[in-house]
């Protein structure tokens, strides 16, 4: 497969049993969304995302999303989810972080900086290459993996702490 191909396919899963994922914002640094997610995620459902690299684009796909942690008895948000990906054209590795956010945070290139540069204790980031990613926030804790590849998989799945 040729670089041209750089794409990631989101696969987000719901394993918590008493919140939902509510609201999805997007910010892409490069790439387009040819899959988006899906507007709700309650407990048990999970959804796929795709974002691709632009045509003839220099670049790869990168970006970072959110969702809203909502308690699905009380309606009301608890905080944050998001998920950065950076599947470049010129890089020897994929990229990807995880976190909670108790803050309210916008969906936009500071918080792609903030999770791509820093080891702030609201996420953590790693690469696909490397080990599996685990955060534990204050109200549900998200597991990653991501396949190394030029058309990578992003798993995610969003557990009760």
């Amino acid at each position: 497969m040729s670089l041209t191909h750089r794409e990631c396919t989101v696969r987000i899963q719901n394993k918590t049993s008493s919140f939902i994922l509510r609201d999805p914002r997007v910010h892409l640094q490069n790439g387009n969304c040819a899959i988006p997610l899906p507007p709700d995620l309650c407990p048990t459902e999970s959804g796929t995302a795709l974002f691709k690299k632009m045509y003839e684009a220099d670049f790869g796909s990168e970006g970072v999303f959110m969702y809203n942690i909502v308690h699905k008895s009380t309606n009301q948000e608890l905080g944050q989810l998001a998920v950065m990906f950076s599947i470049l054209y010129e890089s020897d590795s994929n990229d990807y972080a995880v976190g909670e956010f108790s803050d309210i945070k916008q969906c936009d290139d500071e918080l792609y900086q903030e999770m791509w540069s820093e080891y702030k204790h609201e996420s953590v980031r790693g690469e696909a290459k490397g080990p599996s990613l685990t955060h534990k926030g204050s109200h549900v804790t998200i597991r990653a993996s991501m396949s190394d590849t030029n058309q990578a998989v992003l798993k995610v799945d969003i557990c009760d702490n």
